[in-house]
């Protein structure tokens, strides 16, 4: 398969439209058109929807993924093969990875700045939910991601990151007005409770084993830093990473409700010094601040 054909298809998938694809690659609509219909012919398949915005058909995303880490090897390789004598001549590789919310807010962000002060890495973070970010491996769209699955993605590596643990909290004026009796069943379906978002299934998995009746009012507040800090203002409870009270300002509902999330670290497995790079500094930021 041609290599202008395969970055094609990166290209209009990630613009959305043949127009905006033309743009990134410096070529006209119709040399895009073109490029994409010929790799159509040598796949003996259709691989894009042409909708609004455009997106791969089955086979499409088959393909995708090859494409995008063939187009991945050939950047580094054009990195390397470019004289680093001068300073800033080498061209910068760029590696996009997922990591869910909370990690992000707290542990991650040592690996970000280990990777940042090398010269030639430019680091694309995602944010998604630790449980859906393998999903993203699968299309192509990252190649690697923090992930609480430890199922290896097809053409994926797995190394195991450490343990979030997370407690039922709240601050002590909210205990004082919801729970004065403790977190019984009948406080917990009145006592309001902050979700981080609709994917967000801490605090329903605890309502569910202690309270399944349980029908409180809830806070969605998709922010980790503000997540936490909304709780501290005593407008819910939640589940809080210890990560993020190392202080034990607020109070813990009840020292049997703790939820340990082991983190792993999916790699796509390619003969890559970039993504060795990321996976190095990321193991090493986990291994300072993870259980």
């Amino acid at each position: 398969m041609d290599v202008d054909q395969l970055r094609a298809l990166v290209a209009v998938v990630d613009a959305g439209t043949f127009d905006r694809a033309a743009a990134r690659l410096h070529v006209t609509p119709s040399a895009v058109s073109q490029r994409i219909k010929a790799l159509e012919a040598t796949a003996g398949a259709v691989l894009l929807q042409r909708t609004k915005p455009v997106r791969p058909t089955r086979q499409g995303e088959v393909l995708l993924r090859t494409a995008r880490q063939v187009s991945h090897l050939l950047d580094e390789a054009g990195s390397l093969l470019t004289d680093s004598d001068a300073a800033g001549s080498r061209d910068r590789v760029r590696v996009p990875v997922v990591v869910n919310a909370d990690s992000l807010a707290t542990w991650f962000g040592p690996a970000v700045v280990d990777v940042g002060r090398g010269p030639t890495l430019e680091l694309e973070v995602r944010r998604d939910d630790e449980a859906v970010t393998a999903d993203l491996l699968r299309s192509g769209e990252a190649m690697a991601a923090v992930t609480a699955d430890p199922s290896p993605v097809q053409g994926c590596s797995v190394h195991r990151l450490g343990t979030m643990t997370y407690r039922a909290k709240a601050s002590r004026r909210f205990v004082r007005k919801w729970l004065p009796e403790g977190p019984t069943p009948e406080a917990l379906g009145r006592a309001p409770v902050v979700q981080y978002d609709h994917k967000d299934t801490h605090q329903n998995r605890l309502l569910g084993a202690v309270a399944p009746e349980a029908r409180p009012p809830e806070h969605f507040i998709p922010d980790s830093v503000q997540f936490v800090a909304m709780i501290r203002s005593g407008i819910g409870w939640g589940m809080v990473p210890d990560l993020q009270d190392p202080l034990d300002q607020l109070v813990v509902l009840d020292p049997a409700w703790v939820e340990p999330v082991k983190l792993y670290w999916q790699v796509w497995k390619l003969d890559s010094p970039a993504l060795d790079i990321v996976t190095a500094a990321v193991r090493r930021a986990a291994a300072r601040h993870l259980r």
